[in-house]
């Protein structure tokens, strides 16, 4: 009986230490990414689902700088100024504006990708990758909320830059989503109205406006 004592108290002082390692490392993460102006990020995006026989690729890139944000993704782009999030669709030549509602927003979407993780998972080290004589380490996230949709998420860190080098998320059906980053370039000189929806222009443009209230 002792000794299984032991080995109890080892092994939940291994698990806290492990935790503590990862949350160490992901507020070094979050410490960096606030220092900077603005983010550009250059990424590949892939959806992977065996059991549905679902594999999509896709490439695009995200300009960040606080919480606004212009997405560039599958020809379309996605711009929030801190209060309305406008969807640009040059095919269709449709622009939807719809208001954003911080309560309602429970996805990791490009405002809050490099800081999702401060709160509402716990934490633990996970795997090490060399990936091009870079030192990646993943920390595995699981959602407290027993009913989350995402089952998992493992963030790989490169651990000399304190940048994010790779996100996989698993929900609960299985699906995979999984971001790389090809480039991450900070404090970039970026145009005054980059993150200003100019609706004379697409008016002008012959887009079709749809607000939705």
């Amino acid at each position: 009986m002792k000794n299984t004592i032991v080995l109890l108290i080892a092994t939940l002082t291994l698990a806290a230490a492990n935790a503590q390692n990862a949350i160490a490392l992901l507020n070094d993460v979050s410490a960096k990414v606030k220092s900077y102006d603005n983010i550009r990020i250059d990424f590949k995006y892939n959806l992977n689902n065996a059991k549905e026989n679902v594999n999509q690729d896709a490439r695009g890139n995200v300009t960040l700088s606080d919480e606004k944000y212009v997405l560039n993704m599958l020809g379309t782009t996605r711009l929030f100024d801190g209060k309305n999030i406008y969807s640009i669709v040059p095919e269709d030549e449709e622009v939807t504006i719809s208001k954003y509602n911080a309560q309602e927003d429970k996805e990791i979407t490009p405002s809050k990708m490099l800081t999702f993780y401060e709160k509402g998972y716990t934490y633990k080290m996970d795997i090490v990758q060399n990936v091009r004589g870079r030192k990646i380490q993943f920390v595995k996230l699981i959602p407290i909320d027993s009913k989350a949709e995402i089952k998992d998420i493992l963030l790989g860190i490169d651990t000399q830059t304190k940048h994010i080098y790779k996100l996989i998320q698993t929900d609960a059906k299985g699906t995979k989503y999984t971001l790389t980053v090809n480039s991450f370039k900070t404090n970039q000189p970026l145009s005054e109205t980059l993150f200003t929806f100019d609706n004379a222009k697409y008016e002008q443009d012959g887009y079709y406006i749809n607000r939705l209230d």
